[in-house]
């Protein structure tokens, strides 16, 4: 009969086994001889009733079973690490490495930072911007913009939301419907990020406007500066709504139009599948950073997406089109 609860070191030897696909290289990173991390192993595939590992001549591969059972072993040891980390604290002062696009740093996770720090003091966070930079492995934790697919990294999904048009509110006058605030506002121009063409073409077709309705002002390469060139008067910009959250919020720009632009993409934490010894400290930014995503997003549901709620009020108080 198999033991109410097996022990520890079998499973982070099956584990790190698993996620290396080598018993030498396994034993390397848990300090022990790759005859040690064999025998524990066969020890659980003992207690188990079954083989986790088919040892072939030049290297291991799982069993289906030994798949399986990867996630669930995986999950329990993270999360075992995380908490006694978050409980206890590390060893000594510890410092992750960071890459976030900037847009989502300044409008998203700067606002948020403060949190992380007042939970656990004993972690520094240093952040890289990676507007443009694909993912890597040497930063603990990386933040990427995409349709959620890095060969060789696996990712869980952060943050995906429309794109939002947003307009200065000195350029608002009132007007019958979306349509004719669309037409109004493409007319007098709009900010066009780079890499996002499709986005504004998507809007007019949605509204039955010609595709070459749309007059270009000024061309940028990233939301941040998108936001910055709206607020100095060049024209609305279409943007996701998480970054322009703190615009609407404060007022300096609103979101005239009923709806946004459904986009495919998101905002991915990513995590090299060919990952050596974890790092606590960054699991335990990771886990935090999924966290804060999740309320956030179940603010958003709470409050009937409260990116509108500015919006909406301006609509009572008739304001709703641009300026001729």
């Amino acid at each position: 009969m198999m033991r109410s609860l097996l022990p520890l070191q079998w499973l982070r030897a099956y584990e790190t086994a698993a996620r290396h696909r080598n018993f030498s290289t396994a034993a390397t990173e848990l300090g022990l001889t790759p005859a040690a991390v064999s025998h524990q192993i066969r020890s659980l595939e003992g207690e188990l009733g079954f083989k986790l590992f088919e040892r072939l001549a030049r290297r291991v591969e799982l069993t289906e079973i030994g798949h399986a059972y990867l996630p669930s072993v995986s999950k329990a040891l993270d999360e075992l690490l995380v908490s006694t980390v978050g409980l206890f604290g590390a060893e000594r002062e510890a410092q992750i490495t960071v890459r976030a696009p900037v847009t989502l740093t300044g409008a998203w996770l700067a606002p948020r930072l403060g949190r992380f720090y007042a939970a656990y003091p004993g972690i520094r966070v240093r952040i890289l911007a990676g507007s443009w930079a694909g993912p890597g492995e040497s930063t603990e934790v990386d933040i990427q913009f995409g349709s959620g697919d890095w060969p060789g990294f696996d990712s869980t999904l952060l943050l995906k939301a429309q794109s939002l048009v947003v307009a200065r509110s000195d350029a608002l006058v009132p007007c019958a419907d979306d349509k004719a605030c669309i037409e109004g506002l493409i007319r007098h121009g709009v900010v066009h990020i780079m890499g996002c063409e499709n986005r504004w073409i998507r809007l007019a077709r949605k509204y039955g406007l010609p595709e070459d309705a749309i007059k270009v002002n000024v061309t940028t390469d990233n939301s941040i500066s998108a936001i910055e060139l709206t607020r100095a008067g060049f024209g609305p910009c279409l943007v996701q709504s998480y970054y322009a959250q703190p615009s609407i919020e404060s007022g300096e720009l609103v979101a005239p139009l009923t709806d946004g632009v459904d986009i495919e993409e998101g905002q991915y934490v990513l995590t090299p599948k060919s990952a050596q010894k974890k790092n606590p400290a960054a699991m335990l930014f990771r886990k935090w950073l999924l966290a804060e995503a999740q309320a956030y997003r179940m603010l958003l549901d709470a409050d009937g997406m409260a990116l509108n709620v500015a919006r909406d009020a301006r609509r009572q108080d008739g304001l709703h089109h641009v300026r001729p």
